[in-house]
């Protein structure tokens, strides 16, 4: 059986793990997450802990336990304690600004770039070339990362662009004569 599926999830206070026949949902001060449960894997939830096993010997059994063991953990500490992504922008003149629930880019095109955050992801804008995602759900917080991140990628010259905080570019040397 999987290492990972094997270990139970602690779930913490303030948190409620519901699980039903083909459903499994968590509740807590960040909001509601649900996800279909697999058919290969078995959920139990006792007493503040969640733990998986396979249904058969298979492989694909045994993956999936500890994929959804990882997915429900996921899920846990996000209606506990969130998820975050931090992206900077690198460029003169390259801005950023939060307005309700829509990110207003300036990143050297001859229009502003307008993106819609989904239900459950929250933006904002500390500064004018920082941008911070935060939300439940991992999923959707890193797909909206990057989905900004690719507005302006950092180009490999002089490193201007969208970048996540703590991202490493490499800039190429210049071509000599």
């Amino acid at each position: 059986m999987s290492r990972v599926g094997k270990m139970p999830i602690a779930v913490p206070q303030g948190v409620e793990v519901a699980v039903s026949a083909n459903e499994i949902s968590v509740k807590g001060a960040q909001g509601t997450l649900k996800r279909p449960a697999h058919p290969l894997v078995s959920v139990k939830n006792d007493s503040g802990k969640v733990s998986f096993a396979a249904n058969n010997d298979s492989a694909e059994a045994d993956a999936m336990s500890g994929t959804m063991r990882a997915l429900v953990a996921n899920m846990v500490t996000g209606v506990s304690k969130g998820f975050e992504k931090k992206l900077s922008l690198v460029g003169v003149g390259f801005r950023a600004q939060a307005q309700g629930t829509k990110l207003n880019l300036q990143v050297g095109f001859s229009h502003p770039v307008v993106m819609e955050m989904p239900a459950g992801v929250k933006v904002e804008c500390p500064t004018q070339t920082e941008i911070n995602i935060k939300g439940a759900d991992r999923q959707a917080v890193g797909q909206i990362a990057a989905e900004v991140r690719a507005v302006r990628p950092p180009e490999p010259y002089k490193g201007k662009g969208i970048r996540y905080v703590g991202e490493r570019v490499v800039l190429k040397e210049t071509k000599k004569k």
